[in-house]
């Protein structure tokens, strides 16, 4: 309302918000989006075809040849701009005025960039990847994330960031690996197109990287006063650096993760940086991503900051002199998401995941792990629990067992996982990490952590999912989710059945007898008599 933000000072106020909140809204389909589509792959799309049409279509356009990995790239400039946008649109300006907040916590808390930072991860990205991460088929299974499929691919399909394909290339020759393709080999035609984008790409990148390095020497930026350019030019080129560690890091710790603790080198700082990571449960994984997505956020902000031209169309001289109209495409913003997306993200991403082992012994890898999971162990970011509880409460989301069975009663129905489609899927080394629907913990890391899959333990699992079930059947609104609820009970009792065959057919009464000892042991013919009766 005091037009203290860059949009509400060139636009409007009631502008401003409704751009910010609409950013963070389609960050959250963005972040979300991306949890499904890495973690869908594996599971046979049949078992949802009815269930869930709108999410069987989207899946099977996304996870067709190549389209996955150009999903990725196209989200990940979607990521970076969006952020950009909410950074232009909610945080400060200097000198600002806030609720009559003292001048030092509005420097150090919203003119820094901390609170719009808090708000984006918080609501924008932890929340979604929280409830999307388990209740994966409900998430997309709208036509929100239909268009924001399409606008990724499309991103894609202008041949902006084909650059990342030359940096994938060449990064791929060093390491003597092969560029894998889920599409047969481009004809003529085909490679004309394909390397005439590689040419405009970089093209595009040269001249983003000239005229915003143009504006940093000459003060034209919406960099906070005072900072002198050479110092300016510097954090730019530095922050770029931070957030490329942080990119190639996960996608490092994602491929030593597949490696046996004797294949991870012999680097002490590679072997100590593992050590930490995979420490006790493995627990310290996902508390890194946690702590990554905050200073992600926050160097993007700041590389906003930087990036974005500040003049005046019509009382500044524009750069370079061009027209008014591309002087306000430049003051959008767009010039530093093209740099920061391939420059800052994708290429440290391509690198770390031809050369993982090399990436992990750089030291500064080793601090950067410490640096998030003390922000993690702060619960600076819990709040995305509470917040996901309510969000899954208000959308109706189901955890995806409910529809298509947990990864063990899916095998047993004959339509088991397939874990490899997630690698032979993606291919750019943009991976993620991502657990299947219905299982724990990705069965990447299974070897990391520690997780009873004894029959008695197994058996309490599946009672649970029985008793879960059979209370929503009573509750359930309509025909149609009654009787897919019911055939996912039917489901869980027939794995019930194969874990009493399996168990009879690997041990003797004596260690049946003993396992049953907590008092877990019940029948099926057992079961289905209390079914039947209640």
């Amino acid at each position: 309302a005091n037009e203290d933000t860059k949009v509400s000072q060139d636009a409007h106020p009631v502008a401003a918000a409704v751009i910010l909140w609409a950013g963070i809204i389609w960050m959250s389909m963005v972040e979300g989006g991306q949890c499904s589509m890495v973690g869908l792959p594996p599971v046979n799309r049949d078992l949802y075809k009815e269930s869930h049409k709108t999410t069987h279509m989207i899946t099977s356009y996304g996870h067709k040849g190549d389209n996955l990995d150009r999903y990725l790239m196209g989200r990940q400039f979607m990521v970076i701009f969006i952020n950009f946008t909410i950074s232009l649109s909610g945080a400060p300006l200097a000198d600002s005025e806030v609720f009559g907040l003292p001048s030092i916590i509005i420097k150090i808390f919203l003119e820094s960039g901390i609170a719009m930072v808090l708000t984006n991860v918080i609501i924008g990205q932890l929340t979604s990847q929280v409830n999307a991460s388990h209740c994966m088929l409900d998430y997309i299974n709208n036509h929100f994330m239909t268009f924001t499929l399409w606008v990724a691919l499309l991103i894609e399909k202008t041949g902006v960031m084909h650059t990342s394909y030359l940096i994938r290339d060449l990064a791929y020759m060093a390491a003597g690996k092969p560029v894998e393709s889920n599409e047969p080999p481009r004809d003529a035609l085909k490679n004309f197109f394909h390397w005439g984008r590689v040419l405009w790409s970089l093209v595009v990148l040269v001249f983003s990287l000239v005229v915003t390095l143009s504006a940093l020497f000459n003060g034209q930026t919406t960099m906070w006063p005072g900072v002198p350019p050479g110092v300016a030019v510097v954090l730019f080129f530095l922050l770029m650096s931070v957030v490329g560690m942080l990119e190639g890091m996960q996608i490092a710790f994602f491929a030593v993760s597949k490696l046996r603790k004797e294949e991870r080198g012999e680097h002490p700082m590679a072997l100590r940086t593992c050590e930490v990571l995979f420490r006790g449960e493995g627990k310290n994984l996902p508390g890194f991503m946690v702590g990554r997505q905050m200073c992600v956020t926050l160097c993007f902000f700041v590389i906003a900051r930087v990036t974005t031209l500040n003049i005046e169309v019509g009382v500044d001289d524009n750069i370079w002199g061009v027209p008014d109209t591309l002087q306000n495409f430049f003051n959008t913003g767009f010039l530093g998401a093209i740099i920061t997306t391939i420059l800052g993200s994708i290429s440290w991403q391509l690198v770390a995941s031809a050369f993982p082992i090399a990436f992990l012994s750089n030291p500064l890898v080793y601090v950067l792990l410490r640096w998030c999971l003390f922000l993690e162990a702060t619960g600076i970011c819990a709040a995305a629990w509470f917040l996901a509880m309510i969000q899954k409460k208000i959308m109706g989301f189901q955890y995806d067992e409910v529809y298509i069975g947990t990864p063990e009663e899916r095998a047993a129905m004959k339509h088991a996982d397939d874990p490899e489609a997630v690698d032979k899927l993606m291919h750019m080394g943009t991976n993620v990490i991502q657990n299947t629907p219905g299982g724990e913990l990705p069965t990447t890391y299974a070897s990391l952590a520690e997780e009873d899959f004894s029959f008695t333990a197994r058996r309490r699992r599946i009672l649970a999912n029985i008793k879960s079930l059979r209370a929503q059947v009573k509750e359930a609104p309509s025909d149609a989710e009654k009787e897919s609820l019911e055939s996912s009970l039917q489901t869980e009792v027939a794995a019930l059945q194969k874990l009493n065959d399996e168990e009879q057919l690997g041990y003797d009464h004596d260690h049946s007898s003993a396992g049953a000892a907590d008092g877990t042991e019940v029948t099926v013919t057992q079961f289905l008599r209390t079914y039947t009766k209640e």
